[in-house]
């Protein structure tokens, strides 16, 4: 189940405007919503969650929204990175972290790692989150076994630094065995999808084979009518000849 050297499977989770989609183009060094590359000689795969963390998304969407994000990551995430940008600590983000529970499990702290952005953070910057903002992100990082990493998403360049979070990545998967994330409600809906592909599969398979033999069927019966159509011109011709014949054989003065 990965580990060594392997792909790293990665999921960005955070509130809209943290700077998560930014911190995702930082990692793989180009914009990308969902992709593999290779990053310092280790090849990462990274899903994006636009619109999951949304709270204004309607229940529908949001359950495609986990769908897809479940499905892109599929067997499991090596990593959730959970974006926080630096700053008060928002309702909106209380309610990410909430999410982030909800669709995970409880389970997925053991995987799980704060990325605070912010432009041109310092490290007075990081302390003085970490030591303002109360309780609250203290109870997160601390779930989150205290594992922390800062990126400067305006200066994506400086590669160090995304060196610096696979660093402590590849740190906390060895300590998780080197076992991508998963759950019985994770595992639940990718067998479902996996289902859903199949029943999909079989459902277009059979509405082709329908069409091949419905086609087939007005084929034929277009074959039928069209040999029935040219028997009974046939039969017309014949019988219009023998009245033409019937005609010229009658002698003068001769009464129908």
């Amino acid at each position: 189940k990965g580990g060594g050297r392997g792909i790293f499977q990665l999921v960005l989770v955070g509130k809209t405007g943290s700077g998560k989609s930014s911190s995702g183009n930082t990692i793989l060094g180009r914009d990308a919503f969902s992709a593999t590359g290779e990053v310092f000689s280790r090849e990462v795969s990274m899903v994006d969650t636009p619109g999951l963390f949304d709270t204004s998304i309607p229940e529908p969407a949001l359950k495609r929204e986990i769908s897809k994000c479940i499905n892109m990551s599929a067997p499991g995430p090596h990593a959730i990175l959970l974006v926080i940008k630096v700053g008060p600590f928002s309702a909106e983000e209380r309610d990410a972290v909430k999410k982030v529970e909800e669709i995970f499990g409880e389970d997925a702290w053991r995987y799980t790692m704060v990325l605070f952005t912010q432009d041109n953070p310092t490290a007075a910057d990081i302390q003085g989150q970490l030591q303002e903002v109360g309780p609250e992100l203290q109870e997160i990082l601390k779930k989150a076994g205290n594992r922390y990493h800062v990126f400067n998403n305006l200066k994506a360049n400086e590669r160090t630094q995304v060196l610096g979070l696979l660093k402590k990545v590849e740190e906390m998967v060895a300590a998780n065995g080197g076992q991508f994330y998963s759950n019985y409600t994770y595992q639940q809906v990718v067998e479902m999808l996996n289902q859903r592909e199949s029943q999909l599969r079989e459902f277009y398979q059979k509405k082709l084979e329908d069409e091949i033999k419905a086609v087939e069927s007005k084929y034929k019966k277009l074959l039928s009518d069209a040999k029935q159509d040219a028997e009974d011109s046939a039969e017309d011709s014949a019988e219009d000849r023998q009245k033409t014949v019937q005609r010229t054989t009658r002698l003068p003065g001769d009464t129908a």
